[in-house]
Order: C-alpha cells, then structure tokens, then sequence
C-alpha cells in the first residue's frame, strides 16, 4: 500500500480521534474546562477538513486509489461515532440521538459493501442528502464539543442541539433514500 498525500490526510484523522478524546481527561489544573472544549474542537475541527482535503487531493491529483476509497469513510464513521460518544458521555447530546447517527453510518456501510460485492456500488453513490446530514452532523459536533459563546446572541449548546436533531433527520432520510435505491437488489443472490 504506497501512502500518498490524499491517504496521509485519512490517517491523520484516524489518528486525532484519540487526541481530541484524551483532551477531556486532562486534568483540570492541566487545562482548564473551557480550554478542554475549544483545544477538542479545533482538533476534531482540523480532522474535519482533512475529511475533504483528502477527497479533493485524490481528485485534483489523481491520487484516488481503492485503498484510499475504503479507508476514507472508515475514518469518517470512528471520528463521528467517537464524537457523539464523548459528547454523551459529557451530556451534551442525547444517546438516543447519537444511536440514530452511530446505527445509520453502520448500516448504510454495510449496505454499500454489499452493493460493491453484487457490482451496484454506484447505485449507492453519496447523494446530496447525504452531504447535507455531514454538513449538520460536522456543525453539531463542532458546536456541542465547542460549548462556548461564539457567536454573540447565538448560545452554541442550542445551535448544536438544533443542529443534531436536523443531522438525526437526514440520517433517517437518507438512509430511506439509500434503501430505496438498494431495494431492486434486495432479492439478488448472486452476492
């Protein structure tokens, strides 16, 4: 497996998840509760925009490779299931709400694994609702590990907790979406 820029950027990410989890278990002497929320969002922030650095690199570079294709969601699913762990575990987000999203990711990875073994992979392509419920889910986990004034007038627990139970939304619209697309293969066996 030779380790290009756009593959460097997806284990960068994999490798800030612990980091920005280990930032809440510094001692408080050590670093202060509001210094624990921002250093944990801006690390979980930067990890974030690898997540399309990595996508644009392969492109604009040509750099794509099978490898990088598999490992790029695997880093997407363990630093937002990782997120919304911590984020339960602190209070901040609803378990049930975190199970929705954790559940969906789970799901529609395996319903794309399955749909590459039967050659249909591309009837499973990320849709515009899926980029919407990312676009969500990033502003709630960023917004809930951050919960901190940011914007005057605007209290950041509230916009992420908007913002999670939209992510919750799309997750369940388009995982239905994503279903529907799959259904035609359901009774295939030839996977």
């Amino acid at each position: 497996m030779p380790l290009n820029l756009p593959t460097a950027f997806t284990w960068l990410r994999i490798l800030l998840i612990p980091v920005f989890v280990g930032v809440y278990y510094l001692p408080d002497a050590w670093l202060a509760p509001a210094g624990k929320n921002w250093l944990a969002m801006s690390v979980f922030a930067i990890a974030a925009i690898t997540d399309w650095l990595d996508g644009y690199l392969a492109r604009k570079l040509g750099l794509a490779s099978a490898f990088g294709a598999f490992l790029d969601p695997v880093a997407d699913k363990l630093m937002v299931a990782s997120a919304l762990i911590v984020l339960v575990a602190l209070g901040r987000a609803e378990a049930w709400l975190a199970i929705i999203i954790i559940g969906r990711e789970i799901a529609i990875s395996a319903l794309r694994e399955w749909m590459a073994q039967l050659g249909a992979s591309k009837s499973v392509a990320v849709a515009f609702v899926g980029k919407l419920k990312t676009t969500a889910q990033m502003t709630a986990i960023i917004a809930l590990l951050l919960y901190e004034p940011l914007i005057p007038g605007v209290p950041t627990p509230l916009l992420g907790t908007v913002a999670l139970w939209l992510a919750a939304i799309l997750t369940l619209w388009s995982m239905a979406h994503y279903l529907k697309l799959a259904a035609p293969y359901l009774g295939d066996d030839s996977g």
